[in-house]
């Protein structure tokens, strides 16, 4: 099939099926949002094969090609199709199983990804270990045929909806002199049981998509380990490898309609006749061009530390416009809703910084694989 097939495909189907109800739904700092409706819209998207677009044909994919899927997420952007609630367990854990799984474990979880029949969260950072995710205490041992772990996380996305959970643990001290990510493991652990404990964390804009969890002599079983015990700090690096695929260009393209919208709002107010916002304005439009550009070269060329590059420019572009749209609404007035929508988008963006990777971390692994400099 060719492209622009493809492409009338994908819009045909989201014709069909995407209702004015879920547009716009979901999204960063918007997760709780209509949740149960977005499930639903996750379940027929994977009816009709779009959940695992970029999953192998032996896998149950359509094994899409790479120009296929960022047609595809732009498509869904610019539909304003929901967010999914499906997306850490489609696009990180089922590519993770099929590169590091046992074939038992992909047996016994693909099917239930790809049909959204579970959920999942991610077990990694805590209260001492975030960026630095190495100084991790959280701390599993093996006794017969379970794992027990005992420990906590914090800021883990959808961890009050999930079914399962991967989490990085220690299962065995690092070595003296040796890397502090040695001795770590990749386990696969069951939400509902009573050995867990999530509790939100109510967050600036009055939601509460991120939890504690604490793990109280939680059990898994002892083959529900990704890859070898005291090698899981590779399984994880892979797993947020995954996280920067072909959705990104979808995202951008949610940030150009967030930056159409912020004009009209401009319009609105009068803030365009200010030529210190005009020129602004103008400036968040030349940089989502170059933050899309330098993208695509990224997916196309594999391009050294490009995914650490591209969380450095998104993030700080949506924090500008946020500071920007404060800026556009003091200008005047305009609609309640925009000045609420606004707002929660300025106080989320603080974060963008911060989660997935803080930025400071990127700028870490630029110098270190792109400008050889020492650690």
């Amino acid at each position: 099939m060719s492209d622009e097939a493809f492409r009338i495909e994908v819009r045909e189907w989201l014709s069909r099926y995407l209702t004015d109800e879920l547009r716009g739904t979901g999204g960063v700092g918007r997760e709780n949002e209509a949740f149960a409706p977005r499930l639903a819209f996750a379940r027929r998207l994977a009816d009709g094969g779009w959940t695992t677009l970029a999953w192998p044909v032996r896998h149950g994919g359509r094994g899409a090609s790479l120009s296929q899927q960022v047609i595809f997420h732009e498509e869904y952007a610019r539909a304003g199709a929901p967010s999914r609630p499906d997306h850490i367990g489609t696009t990180m854990v089922g590519p993770t199983l099929m590169d590091h799984g046992t074939p038992e474990q992909q047996r016994r979880f693909l099917p239930a990804l790809a049909a959204v029949d579970e959920l999942w969260c991610q077990g990694y950072s805590e209260p001492g270990a975030g960026s630095d995710l190495a100084g991790l205490t959280t701390r599993a041992r093996l006794d017969g045929d379970r794992w027990i772990l005992n420990g906590q996380k914090v800021w883990t996305s959808l961890a009050h909806v999930a079914d399962w959970c991967f989490v990085l643990a220690r299962t065995a001290p690092s070595p003296v002199g040796g890397p502090r990510s040695a001795g770590l493991s990749y386990l696969l652990v069951p939400m509902r049981q009573p050995g867990i404990t999530v509790r939100p964390i109510r967050q600036l804009t009055g939601d509460s998509e991120f939890n504690e969890v604490f793990f109280d002599d939680a059990v898994t079983t002892a083959d529900l380990v990704v890859g070898e015990p005291g090698e899981g700090w590779k399984v994880a690096m892979g797993t947020l490898a995954y996280e920067r695929g072909a959705a990104t260009v979808g995202q951008q393209v949610g940030f150009q309609r967030d930056l159409d919208d912020l004009v009209a709002v401009a319009r609105q107010t009068g803030a365009v006749d200010d030529p210190a916002l005009r020129e602004r304005l103008t400036r968040a439009w030349v940089d989502l061009t170059v933050l899309r550009a330098h993208t695509l070269r990224s997916l196309t060329e594999n391009l050294p530390a490009g995914p650490s590059v591209i969380k450095l420019l998104w993030t700080r572009w949506r924090q500008g416009l946020g500071e920007l749209a404060m800026d556009v609404l003091a200008t005047g007035p305009c609609a309640s809703d925009d000045v609420e929508r606004w707002q929660r988008y300025f106080l989320f963006s603080r974060a963008d910084t911060i989660y997935g990777g803080s930025n400071e971390i990127q700028r870490g692994i630029i110098a270190s694989r792109v400008l050889g400099l020492p650690r």
